[in-house]
């Protein structure tokens, strides 16, 4: 199945993945300009009317850079949507999004066929981002055109599917346009996501650490200064199962290592007393261990380029070193 054209003509097959409260225009903006897509969660925008101001802001100046850059025009922008029944906000924000025609919509935690159809109708992609194999086919039965697979090792909340299984078990059957999640952070990784079978990497912790996300500056920093060992996997925080830094947990005057198991229907965000999720828990992926600094948006998208086409280069050096005479 061929890509929808705001998907085929990205410079990168790579997608920045939507990051609660701290993905902001002025970093869906530079990561566009610098030729990935991005993307930022509806609800980050508080209170809602901001969301109009938010969308007309992305528009706007992606709009003024193609017509600066006719050469080398933005990549897409996506939107992200928690379609789970306990948004009470999603009619409104859909709204939004249909307003600005929205090039692509991230659909999270369910699927709802009225949702994907209010996407199509104004010319735009649904994404849906699932755990599993089971998830998978109800987003396309339902009528996702494409999925995000989250594998182990992915910020936020993840599924345990090592990425060769989940990516293999998917295109048994299905044939469209398929993102890989989980600890992908180099533009070496970004190439192994595309060998395994996915058409794009979706990136989101790494971006934590760049001067346009708005994180808390002691967040970016323990991004840089931590690894795979730091990362803890738990659904005491939100009734779903996550990962998070280890730090920021025992900052929050909590032990990492005894952390009871939550009932999954809560989803109530405030199972610990006095810590605000999200705010004093910082989720985090696994694959933390390249981001060694704090840098641009745009120095970051460059590195991942350079990396990229290394590895396109090496494996071609491989692949002619072992042909037969």
């Amino acid at each position: 199945m061929p890509l929808p054209l705001s998907l085929s003509r990205l410079p990168l097959p790579i997608i920045a993945s939507p990051l609660f409260i701290i993905s902001n225009p002025k970093l869906v903006i530079e990561q566009c300009k610098a030729g990935v897509v991005g993307s930022m969660p509806a609800l980050n925008a508080r209170p809602a009317s901001q969301l109009d101001e938010w969308l007309s802001e992305i528009t706007e100046s992606l709009a003024a850079h193609d017509r600066a850059h006719p050469d080398r025009p933005a990549a897409p922008f996506a939107i992200n949507q928690i379609v789970h029944r306990s948004n009470d906000r999603l009619e409104q924000d859909m709204g939004l999004c249909e307003k600005y025609k929205v090039p692509i919509v991230i659909t999270s935690l369910g699927a709802r066929t009225e949702v994907n159809d209010a996407v199509h109708n104004w010319g735009g992609v649904v994404l849906c981002d699932i755990i599993d194999n089971q998830f998978a086919r109800k987003a396309v039965e339902k009528g996702a055109d494409g999925l995000i697979a989250v594998a182990a090792g992915a910020g936020g909340h993840a599924g345990t599917t090592s990425p060769f299984a989940l990516i293999q078990d998917l295109r048994t059957w299905f044939y469209g346009p398929l993102a890989l999640s989980g600890s992908i952070a180099t533009g070496h990784a970004v190439l192994a996501a595309q060998a395994m079978g996915a058409d794009f990497a979706y990136i989101g912790s790494a971006f934590i650490a760049t001067e346009e996300a708005r994180a808390d500056e002691r967040y970016k920093r323990m991004v840089t200064e931590c690894d795979s060992a730091d990362i803890l996997y738990s659904n005491w925080f939100t009734g779903v199962h996550g990962n998070y830094l280890r730090p920021s947990i025992v900052r929050a005057g909590l032990d990492p290592n005894n952390l009871p198991a939550s009932d999954p229907s809560a989803m109530n965000f405030s199972q610990a007393a006095d810590i605000k999720v999200w705010k004093d828990i910082w989720g985090c992926g696994q694959g933390i261990g390249a981001v060694k600094s704090v840098v641009t948006t745009a120095e970051y998208v460059a590195r991942l380029g350079r990396e990229y086409r290394d590895a396109i280069a090496k494996v071609a050096s491989l692949t002619e070193s072992r042909e037969p005479n």
